[in-house]
């Protein structure tokens, strides 16, 4: 199959641009306005030099050391030094998937024309990208004002030194480059400082992350229609006039979702609940998921604005023939939507855990105990209320706030940064476990429309979540092993929804 080829040009790269080219080996190309503005850039930092203007990270040491001017002589070997005194990162590689992100972010926020970085560079980094020539990098040691750490490793290895991984291998820089007829990076003036000062970890890992969202998204709500199936719940709490008496964000869609998941269920005779009003983790679907939505669309946007403009520092301004110190760097926006939306994730936990846990009692759901079907004889799913448990609070735990109060580091130059890569790290923690906790309620769900006795009368979308269940897990007719189920059952809602 011909990979998709991606075209970064007049329009930013999207979320799903980035996840295409990171997970799906999608090639990306420059078009011609962005080329236009990668030269005007080049062309303006090329001029200024020449005239011998004083330049941060061009003629002045960086942070601290802005106070240092360098020598003429010493102009293109500081850019060489960059990477390498940058190269402080510690920790677990992070996955290919994480390092593609990482360079396409970088690509494009060079293709917004604020870098200043030689056409050579992002076209070589361009070409490491398309031909599958991954830097080994650390995940730790970034705070989030300009991701250093990371994006002085990728510089490193692209200029020959260090580790890259290659066609599954890793080996020495200089011999993945090789084998894949690359050069090393030449850099030149500028161009060391303009491959580091920028997000690239926390923009391109943002994007595969929201796109694991929007796969739990609808994984989840197809887990909340059927176990409103084995519950036997009251669709008043999906009605669309009530729901639209208080339109809060997102509540009203998640309202319309789920009718549309339930069409054709049994639900929706006037006698079919068992209740004239359920817990509030079965009531309130709408408002917590509502208010997912709305936090998941808060980091898209701002996500997208770190994709598709330029936080160098300083800026290059072409048009005015400006270079620009400023703080585009920080990532405090951003940051603040990454906190909220693993803050939304969290209370999502919160209620599929509880629903988890009410399904499995008699008292409240009217089914056997832990849903085994001998009764109390065997244990049923009794035993899977711990990790449910476990991973609830988990969840909640990374969803505590930790971009706040960071030390002053450089001196004390640089004393604000807003911990955005390992905020977004959390936040996709937060996903991975909730995984888990959505495929267990799937599982529960399945068992309880069986135990029910109501399998031939649940919704279109519950039969389909239904089968989608059963063809990877046999029902609990025994007690039995079932870390594989989990496993098999979170590894689907890992997917699209089919």
């Amino acid at each position: 199959m011909t990979a998709r080829v991606i075209v970064l040009d007049a329009r930013s790269l999207s979320v799903a641009d980035v996840a295409e080219i990171a997970r799906r080996n999608a090639r990306l190309v420059l078009g011609e306005e962005a080329v236009r503005r990668i030269r005007a850039s080049r062309a303006l930092i090329e001029r200024l030099t020449q005239l011998g203007k004083p330049l941060y990270g061009v003629t002045t040491g960086l942070g601290a050391c802005v106070d240092t001017p360098l020598a003429e002589a010493d102009l293109v070997a500081f850019q060489h030094s960059v990477p390498l005194s940058h190269s402080m990162g510690a920790g677990p590689a992070l996955p290919t998937e994480a390092v593609r992100a990482l360079m396409t972010a970088r690509i494009s926020g060079m293709a917004a024309g604020g870098t200043g970085a030689s056409e050579r560079v992002i076209m070589g980094l361009l070409a490491a990208l398309n031909a599958g020539v991954h830097p080994v990098i650390p995940s730790w040691g970034s705070i989030g004002a300009a991701d250093l750490a990371p994006l002085g490793h990728m510089a490193r290895a692209l200029g020959g030194d260090g580790e890259a991984e290659f066609q599954g291998r890793v080996m020495p820089a200089a011999q993945a480059l090789k084998l894949a007829g690359l050069e090393p990076l030449d850099l030149r003036e500028k161009d060391g400082h303009a491959i580091i000062v920028a997000n690239s970890l926390s923009t391109g890992t943002a994007c595969l992350a929201l796109e694991d969202v929007a796969c739990l998204i609808d994984w989840s709500l197809a887990a909340v229609a059927l176990n409103y199936e084995a519950f036997r719940s009251s669709l008043k709490a999906i009605d669309e006039d009530a729901l639209a008496a208080r339109p809060a964000f997102g509540q009203c869609e998640i309202g319309a979702r789920l009718r549309s998941e339930l069409a054709g269920s049994g639900l929706w005779h006037d006698t079919a609940a068992r209740r004239l009003q359920d817990p509030l983790s079965f009531r309130c679907v709408p408002q917590v998921w509502g208010g997912l939505l709305h936090a998941c669309e808060q980091a898209r946007q701002a996500t997208e604005i770190e994709l598709g403009h330029s936080g160098d520092n300083p800026v290059i301004l072409p048009a005015a023939e400006r270079v620009v110190s400023n703080g585009n760097f920080d990532l405090t926006a951003f940051t603040l939507a990454w906190e909220q939306l693993g803050q939304a994730l969290a209370h999502c936990a919160v209620a599929t855990a509880n629903r988890s846990m009410k399904l499995m009692s008699p008292t409240v759901a009217e089914l056997p105990r832990f849903l085994s079907a001998r009764g109390g004889s065997r244990q049923g799913y009794a035993e899977l209320q711990k990790p449910v448990a476990a991973l609830e609070a988990e969840i909640r735990h990374l969803a505590n706030p930790m971009s706040l109060s960071p030390l002053a580091v450089s001196d004390g130059i640089e004393d604000q940064s807003s911990m955005a890569p390992r905020v977004v790290a959390k936040t996709a923690g937060i996903i991975e476990r909730l995984r888990y906790l959505v495929a267990m309620e799937l599982i529960f769900a399945a068992t309880g429309v069986e135990l029910r006795g109501v399998v031939d009368s649940i919704g279109d979308g519950p039969r389909r979540s239904y089968a989608a269940v059963r063809a990877l897990v046999a029902p609990l007719d025994d007690d039995r092993e079932m870390s594989a189920d989990m496993t098999r059952i979170a590894r689907m809602v890992a997917g699209p929804r089919f």
